[in-house]
């Protein structure tokens, strides 16, 4: 499997790992999120379109971690790797909130703000590690051409 691919499918499984925890949120005491239909609303579209926009938003950010910054990262452990690139679309993600939101593109968050923060933040560092269980420590510089 070449790099490229291996990237889209952990991009793929790492925004599905994330989704579960969205999804079972609310059973732990957290705010629901639902990001389909945030981001479909922002759009003027539906939640399938939104759900669709998450998932390609994971994958962009895949692609970043192999091609970008994964390896730049000095950890030697894929998985913590990982969660660390998590972390920073974490703050990416929240910092894209607080913009679209003071533009009035985002609908104003419902409940605890402060529990949906901590909810993001446990879905970004899951899929941070699953991103990162799945990548490895490809030296991607040297698979570019994949």
């Amino acid at each position: 499997m070449s790099i490229l691919s291996k990237t889209i499918l952990a991009g793929l499984v790492a925004t599905a790992a994330m989704t579960v925890l969205m999804i079972m949120g609310p059973m732990m005491g957290m705010p629901e999120m639902n990001i389909g239909a945030m981001l479909g609303g922002m759009m003027g579209m539906s939640a399938t379109v939104g759900w669709v926009m998450h998932f390609i938003i994971g994958v962009i950010f895949a692609l970043g971690y192999t091609y970008v910054i994964g390896n730049k990262l000095p950890i030697q452990s894929p998985l913590v790797r990982g969660m660390v690139y998590g972390f920073i679309v974490f703050v990416v993600a929240q910092v894209m909130m607080f913009i679209m939101g003071s533009m009035g593109m985002m609908p104003a968050p419902s409940g605890d703000a402060t529990m949906a923060m901590i909810g993001s933040l446990m879905g970004h560092l899951v899929y941070g590690a699953v991103l990162g269980a799945m990548v490895g420590t490809v030296a991607a510089s040297s698979h570019a051409h994949n």
